[in-house]
């Protein structure tokens, strides 16, 4: 199978006078726990194309990667010259108040602000409010190598911030399951009752409190 060229969209970006040109991704609109956080990443063009295979050729989706591989390519990106890393993150309270499509494209929007780019890829379905034009591109975690990137971004941080609510709140596993709803997870929700880090908007939560009030 013909591997696809992760640098595609990058080029007709380029080849159009984005250079500033960003990929955008989120990580945790699914769990039951947690913020949802989304991150931006723009690379020097001559950079990506000069170490794509040699540095970059085993980043892909960074649901597809070890935990090891998604930390060191994490360094890498938040310490290369030739890479900006933006990240937006929105808490429990927003996405119950807002809904969590709004929080992601929220969070979509603050990462992209902090790095000011021409123009975005996205992964996924159109965002409204982003700071610049973009294309979204379904599966783009996997087919553009900047939204690669965002997505290891997005989704190390996103971990980060479980495992230190893990020392928090011990009986609920969230370093492990970082927040989703696994059967430890919701055994843990009937046990223990939520905590002010659970989505009160989402429904295994929801149903338990309004047992609760029953």
């Amino acid at each position: 199978m013909t591997k696809p060229d992760v640098l595609l969209y990058e080029k007709e970006a380029w080849s159009s006078g984005f250079l500033r040109l960003a990929g955008i991704d989120e990580a945790g609109r699914g769990p039951l726990a947690g913020p949802v956080v989304a991150a931006a990443v723009i690379f020097d063009p001559e950079y990506i194309q000069t170490e794509l295979d040699a540095t970059f050729g085993t980043l892909t989706d960074s649901k597809a990667m070890s935990e090891t591989r998604r930390e060191a390519y994490f360094e890498l990106l938040t310490s290369s010259r030739f890479s900006t890393v933006g990240v937006g993150i929105v808490d429990v309270e927003e996405i119950d108040r807002i809904n969590i499509l709004k929080a992601t494209h929220k969070a979509m929007a603050s990462a992209a602000a902090e790095i000011n780019p021409q123009f975005a890829l996205v992964d996924g379905l159109p965002v409204k409010g982003l700071p610049c034009e973009s294309r979204s591109i379904v599966k783009g975690d996997a087919l553009s190598i900047s939204i690669s990137a965002a997505s290891i971004v997005a989704k190390v941080t996103r971990d980060r911030i479980m495992i230190k609510l893990d020392a928090q709140y011990p009986e609920y596993g969230f370093a492990a399951h970082k927040g989703y709803g696994t059967r430890r997870h919701l055994d843990a929700l009937k046990q223990f009752g939520a905590t002010p880090i659970h989505r009160q908007s989402f429904r295994p939560v929801a149903e338990l409190n309004q047992m609760n009030l029953l």
